[in-house]
């Protein structure tokens, strides 16, 4: 791309994303914030200003010229809150001779900085200094008000930097920054739908794309693509037009789980170009409410490869290493996973690098119900103890199947068996199949079907999921443990397909009943506890009362066949 044509896309997008600065609130600091520091000496820069939680961004230019300033250079700038606490927080190298860092003050202040540059005798880079006033947020944008997303002290579930619970309902859009999801119409246009419908996450790839080759034009986005050949460095255009989609998303509450590549970039670029390629998404991205993910399909070797078993040997070692790096240089500690061939505790050799365990369990329709709920129901006796979600199952239409009833029974089915969170995936969505070019094959030979995203983000699938979050949201959902004995008949390894329970005992009672033709038997009801009932309709959202339940002496109550037959709900709220 130009320079005329990128910085058209670049004004155009930007504007849409509400800029890279100090966003909104922070408007008053934003000339400051995006200066380009160019002194001779060490003398501290004018004060510049922010607000707590917004990303304020300035950069420094070099007078010394390097042949190779990506690879020859590292830059960092030490910050030091109120309290005297330091985030050493790594700037990205923008092009030219220019680095830019990133920052998101937690919480307001004076701040100082000073910058630490892999040069020292280079006065542009190295013990530049200055001071950072940073004012309250006041605005209603979640992921400001309530802080970043981070893994709750129950180890289950996900929280804000403040303690409110937040709701993991993602949406898989693997191929997100490529330019066949065109920004910022169609991009913005797929954002809203799934704001409307509920969603919080979104997994999108850094660039270096699953089902392809290395350097096909399929991943490429208006700037080209994100390496150069050979992987000889980075192609700062690249992350410039990814910049203003990552921006958009948390714009809109939309939290960015960023997947670094796919895992078989290990064996093609070893770790040190990894670290590099790592370091590039820390320093733009961090500052910003994420989440890592460092892999996807982390231990799976390249389809045509050769040496599978050492590939799968090399991988997990790779990602063990790859992983403590990203956790020493990300200022912010956001929460670290890798989405896997199975689950994410067996993608890696040391399971302290991860925060949460990701699962992929299938693509084979009901066929996958018994892989999904013993996975999940095994991570979540496995030690240590953290959250656990299914980040990959049945992308709806894949193959011809995988409808909005699979959708739904692997949703409601992962969540009461104790799922922190649940991702939804669309075939058609997670490789961007447009109409005038559908993604076509993979390195195998075969196609995983042609959907058009237009058509894809509308199947009905993510908004019934949407409107079981929804129902959720009515109680403390992060108090929800399994109990599967509170229903009979129940679902058990001989089969999956019967009713699945969970709640609070005393306060809630939610049931999860597949086609069954007979009358559920709500079990364990607690003496002095009155409970109403309520059918809830998972794929429409209504509601069919059942009155007052009136249980026997021994705690049981036979509850009324559901109204057809379909899966339904089975709610039992406590009364006042």
């Amino acid at each position: 791309m130009d320079s005329i044509t990128r910085r058209s896309f670049l004004g155009k997008a930007g504007a849409a994303a509400a800029g890279i600065g100090a966003v909104g609130e922070a408007a008053k600091s934003k000339e400051s914030a995006r200066h380009v520091k160019s002194a001779k000496s060490t003398e501290s820069a004018p004060a510049r200003y922010a607000v707590a939680r917004c990303v304020t961004e300035w950069g420094y230019s070099s007078g010394k010229a390097y042949s190779d300033p990506f690879n020859e250079i590292e830059l960092d700038v030490v910050f030091t809150d109120p309290q005297g606490v330091e985030r050493r927080v790594p700037a990205f190298w923008a092009g030219d001779q220019l680095w830019r860092v990133r920052f998101a003050p937690p919480a307001p202040g004076r701040y100082t900085y000073r910058t630490v540059s892999s040069d020292p005798s280079n006065m542009d880079l190295h013990g530049q200094t200055g001071t950072l006033e940073v004012s309250a947020y006041t605005g209603n944008h979640p992921l400001r008000k309530h802080g970043p997303v981070r893994v709750a002290s129950d180890q289950r579930h996900f929280e804000h930097e403040d303690g409110t619970p937040f709701f993991w309902l993602g949406d898989t859009w693997w191929m997100g920054l490529c330019s066949r999801l065109g920004f910022p119409e169609d991009f913005q246009r797929l954002a809203a739908d799934r704001v409307n419908k509920g969603f919080t996450v979104i997994q999108i790839i850094a660039g270096l794309y699953p089902d392809m080759p290395a350097f096909d034009p399929r991943g490429a986005n208006e700037a080209g693509f994100p390496w150069e050949p050979e992987y000889s460095r980075i192609n700062p255009r690249y992350f410039d037009m990814a910049d203003v989609r990552i921006q958009y998303l948390v714009e809109q509450g939309l939290v960015p789980c960023i997947v670094g590549c796919w895992g078989y970039f290990l064996p093609w670029m070893g770790v040190a170009k990894l670290k590099k390629h790592w370091r590039n998404i820390i320093a733009r991205w961090g500052a910003y409410p994420v989440i890592w993910c460092l892999a996807g399909e982390g231990a799976m070797p390249y389809y045509l490869s050769k040496t599978k078993d050492e590939d799968v040997k090399l991988q997990k070692a790779g990602w063990t290493e790859l992983g403590r790096y990203v956790r020493s240089i990300d200022a912010y500690h956001h929460p670290i996973t890798i989405h896997p061939t199975n689950n994410a505790r067996d993608q890696v050799e040391d399971i302290s690098v991860l925060d949460f365990d990701m699962l992929q369990t299938g693509h084979s329709g009901r066929k996958s119900i018994p892989s999904t709920v013993d996975q999940v129901t095994g991570s979540l006796t496995r030690s240590p103890r953290m959250p656990v979600l299914v980040g990959e199952v049945d992308y709806e239409g894949i193959m011809g199947q995988s409808w909005q009833d699979v959708e739904r029974f692997m949703f409601w089915a992962s969540i009461l068996s104790g799922a922190g969170g649940h991702t939804y995936g669309a075939n058609g969505i997670w490789q961007v199949n447009t109409r005038e070019h559908p993604y076509g094959p993979s390195p195998h030979g075969g196609c995983w079907g042609d959907t058009p995203w237009e058509v894809a983000y509308q199947l009905p699938g993510s908004g019934q999921l949407g409107l079981g979050k929804k129902l959720l949201e009515r109680y403390n959902w992060w108090r929800i443990e399994p109990h599967a004995e509170w229903v009979e008949p129940h679902w058990s390894k001989s089969n999956y397909e019967l009713p699945y329970a969970a709640g609070i005992p005393g306060e809630l009672r939610l049931i999860f009943i597949p086609l069954l033709f007979e009358r559920p038997k709500v079990t364990s009801l607690e003496s002095g506890v009155s409970y109403r009932a309520f059918y809830f309709d998972p794929a429409t959202g209504q509601q069919r009362d059942l009155g007052r339940v009136e249980p026997d002496s021994a705690g049981t109550w036979q509850a009324p066949l559901s109204p057809t037959f379909a899966d339904w709900l089975l709610v039992l709220e406590k009364t006042a």
